[in-house]
């Protein structure tokens, strides 16, 4: 994507009301100002709050935003010029129980305050397969960890992959730690018993995956106190 390009979506993204760009100290020093209230403040209900965390170009977030409108989804990446398209595309369709921000998974917690969060969607995430870039894979101990802070008690999370190798690594680890595994699939579109909401709709890479017969993998699993 050209530099003109990505400044044409910056500008575009600082008019759309679905959209939040704080900055690092503004989330850092608690100073953003829906942490706690995203129920009352933006979504005006009591709805139950989703996360999309990496949520790249935001498809899965807008189409999951329109196929529940009980629930309330919000996108999360540092990429603002990659949610562009979901932002723009729900506030085009009228959308209006999903919503972006710009900032760093870790730091969740500054945005969300403890019980806010019902549930957690991890999308074709980077596996970071090599044992030095552990510490990045968006499923270890510490970012579980992290995620225990938003969610509710019985908050639940999902885990949808193209790798294998970041599905082995998350199961042996939820099994390893005790963690809840509620669901677990291999192969979603050849197996039988996939949730809906799994296979109702897919992202522009997955759809690439599929095109080249690669196993798309899920998992759903509940984090232990």
């Amino acid at each position: 994507m050209g530099s003109k390009n990505k400044l044409k979506r910056f500008k575009e993204n600082e008019t759309f009301e679905n959209v939040f760009q704080p900055t690092r100290e503004e989330v850092v020093g608690d100073l953003f100002p829906l942490r706690g209230k995203w129920n009352s403040d933006f979504f005006k209900n009591d709805n139950p709050v989703v996360l999309e965390l990496g949520c790249g170009k935001g498809e899965y977030s807008v189409g999951l935003a329109e196929r529940y409108p009980n629930k309330n989804f919000v996108g999360i990446d540092i990429k603002g010029a990659r949610f562009w398209r979901g932002a723009k595309t729900a506030v085009e369709t009228g959308l209006h129980n999903v919503a972006f921000i710009r900032t760093q998974i870790e730091l969740i917690n500054h945005i969300f305050a403890e019980n806010e969060v019902d549930e957690i969607w991890i999308t074709f995430p980077d596996p970071q397969i090599k044992y030095k870039r552990t510490k990045h894979r968006m499923t270890n101990s510490e970012f579980l960890k992290l995620y225990k802070k938003v969610l509710k008690k019985d908050g639940v999370m999902n885990l949808k992959t193209d790798s294998e190798f970041m599905h082995g690594y998350t199961l042996g680890l939820l099994h390893g730690e005790g963690h809840e595994v509620l669901y677990a699939n291999h192969n979603v579109y050849v197996n039988e018993g996939s949730p809906e909401e799994v296979t109702a709709f897919q992202t522009f890479y997955e759809k690439q995956y599929l095109e080249v017969n690669k196993a798309i993998t899920y998992i759903k699993f509940r984090i232990k106190d």
